[in-house]
């Protein structure tokens, strides 16, 4: 029997304007961290069911019927959590990258008057787990930051260094040959880490 392999996409929802004013204007000006101001919690009324329809929507306009018929059988939205803005796909192993790349061409919030936003993609597994644990540590990461940030004390983590994501996921980078050709490098040369 063939194992049906899927991927899971953890999605963060980074808004890109300011929240809503209230009526009445506040005559102390109330700190707010930059973390928090990109990291705001979503509308209650955004669904799981309006942001799925949204993505389907969204890779049948870039990928049309081809696209939409190889994603839509196995798209489905595992977790959503309207406080942290995070949610997790899961998609069929073999075309996660177009719901990455549909994602990225989203550009609000699927509900009437949606707020424009930005899905950044910060982690791609194979098992639900990691993408739990994942979750957890950046929620933990931004809760400190934010914290520090709002005492005044210079953060060790800063903004820059949450939306890069793990340090300890090295990037491979090929060295600099010398003389020596791209093709008579072995792999062995062309990869480190």
């Amino acid at each position: 029997m063939v194992r049906l392999k899927d991927r899971y996409l953890l999605v963060n929802i980074l808004y890109t304007d300011l929240p809503p004013s209230t009526s009445t204007p506040v005559p102390v000006p109330v700190p707010v961290s930059d973390l928090l101001l990109y990291n705001q919690p979503t509308n209650s009324d955004l669904k799981p069911q309006t942001l799925l329809k949204d993505v389907r929507n969204e890779v049948t306009s870039l990928f049309g019927d081809c696209g939409a018929g190889k994603v839509n059988h196995n798209l489905q939205v595992k977790y959503f959590s309207p406080a942290t803005s995070t949610f997790i796909l899961r998609v069929s192993r073999d075309h996660y990258r177009l719901v990455w790349a549909a994602l990225s061409f989203m550009q609000s919030c699927p509900m009437k008057n949606g707020r424009p936003c930005i899905y950044r993609v910060v982690r791609v597994s194979g098992t639900m787990r990691k993408v739990e644990k994942e979750t957890i540590r950046r929620a933990r990461l931004l809760v400190l930051a934010a914290k520090e940030e709002l005492k005044g004390k210079s953060s060790s983590v800063s903004l820059g260094d949450l939306l890069r994501g793990d340090n300890n996921n090295q990037q491979r980078t090929l060295p600099i040959l010398g003389d020596q050709d791209v093709d008579s490098a072995s792999e062995d040369d062309m990869v480190e880490g």
